[in-house]
């Protein structure tokens, strides 16, 4: 099964990846893990990477295209895959979408995790970090700056969603309850799991 996991920050997609890959058996494969893969094992598309991010520039579309695209040719991958993190953009979905092509493939279903945004800003101002033996916030999950953070989300890649809803891929999961209960909604949107059994949780 491939499937793409949407959802803004604080949604509880990295837990949510890592639990439903498991039950699909599946890789997670987020970006960032691309990412890091690439720039610590000094590829070409590392290197090139790196040399944006040193600058503080975003890396390019066809870069981290490229870097997915790789990964996503790994035997481990052949079976099926859940992307997290990518696309972020509908260039990125079409460029996703012929990449897929190009290996024989398609995406099976998109999942979007949707929590309103007043409960998204309480659970990541809520975070707290150790730092000399105190609790502080760090500056990132400051409310004001949880709420800018939401609204580049909104205007960059909740687009997506309009995307892959008109490709009749998405299906729109609660994600605000217990991680397995949210999980269970994920697994009976995908089919995997029997809609006669109840959802344990």
């Amino acid at each position: 099964m491939r499937v793409v996991l949407l959802g803004p920050p604080g949604a509880g997609k990295g837990t949510q990846a890592q639990i439903i890959a498991g039950q699909l058996g599946v890789p997670a494969i987020s970006t960032g893990d691309i990412f890091r893969a690439n720039v610590s094992g000094q590829t070409e598309l590392g290197r090139k990477a790196k040399a944006y991010m040193d600058a503080g520039d975003l890396v390019p579309d066809e870069i981290t295209v490229a870097m997915v695209r790789d990964r996503l040719a790994e035997p481990d991958a052949k079976a099926g895959f859940l992307l997290d993190g990518f696309p972020r953009t509908i260039a990125q979905a079409e460029q996703l979408a012929s990449s897929l092509a190009e290996l024989g493939n398609k995406l099976d279903r998109v999942l979007e995790l949707v929590v309103d945004e007043d409960e998204l800003v309480r659970r990541l101002s809520g975070r707290r970090m150790l730092v000399d033996g105190q609790m502080v916030q760090r500056d990132d999950d400051k409310p004001e700056t949880v709420r800018h953070r939401l609204e580049v989300y909104r205007e960059q890649t909740a687009p997506l969603s309009g995307f892959y809803e008109s490709e009749g891929l998405l299906s729109r999961i609660d994600a605000i309850g217990e991680v397995e209960v949210v999980t269970g909604r994920a697994m009976q949107a995908l089919g995997a799991a029997d809609p006669e059994q109840p959802t344990q949780g």
